[in-house]
């Protein structure tokens, strides 16, 4: 299947290293960011995954569950977290599912289906396509994806950066600006009238051309 931003999240039930889960009960009523490995004990991704722990409290902050995916089993994950907290200095605090059997990844559009059933045999670069990040809000549906290479490591403040931006999309009709960081300017869409725009932004907002309206970020 081909799986597009606000598609559903397709749901799933499989052993992470905190038990069983279906995913959307294990998403409940908050946000989500579902990134994904090719492989466990791979350099790029050890970095990324001790970077993930250190940020787990920021995702709290944003009421976000943070979930990994590595195409191993989950014994495997539980061996590859001691390396992470070895050489990155921070222990994984979030569930890694486990994908041996390569179907959740066929299930996001990240392997095609004549990629197999087993992760056994498959190398890293066999699986390079599974480097994906997927951002889920509390209606299940993709809001955002990103799909790095194996060579260069993902930039999770980014991601971050999304999840606000995101966020904040979601609870006012409004659009960030390139290089948007919160409590920078936002846009007004298009698809709100000027006579609507009054109404949300009393106070008035900078008009560049009739279709880019400038206003202060809403709390």
């Amino acid at each position: 299947m081909s799986l597009r931003i606000n598609d559903e999240a397709p749901n799933f039930t499989a052993e992470t290293t905190d038990g069983t889960i279906t995913f959307h009960d294990w998403i409940g009523g908050g946000w989500t960011i579902l990134f994904s490995h090719p492989k466990d004990f791979t350099p790029v991704c050890t970095t990324e995954l001790g970077y993930m722990a250190k940020l787990k409290p920021e995702f709290d902050k944003r009421n976000t569950k943070i979930i990994g995916l590595s195409v191993d089993p989950v014994a495997n994950h539980k061996k590859w977290s001691k390396d992470i907290e070895e050489t990155q200095g921070h222990a994984v605090n979030y569930p890694m599912i486990g994908d041996p059997e390569l179907k959740v990844a066929k299930l996001y559009d990240m392997l095609p289906a004549s990629a197999g059933n087993s992760s056994e045999g498959r190398t890293p670069a066999d699986n390079a396509t599974v480097r994906s990040v997927f951002v889920i809000g509390p209606d299940k549906k993709v809001k955002a994806m990103l799909v790095y290479p194996m060579s260069t490591g993902r930039n999770f403040d980014e991601v971050l950066r999304l999840l606000d931006s995101c966020q904040l999309t979601s609870k006012h009709t409004v659009a960030t600006p390139v290089n948007w960081r919160p409590g920078d300017n936002v846009i007004i869409p298009p698809s709100v009238s000027d006579e609507d725009a009054k109404k949300k932004y009393p106070g008035g907002w900078k008009t560049l051309k009739p279709y880019l309206r400038i206003v202060a970020q809403p709390k």
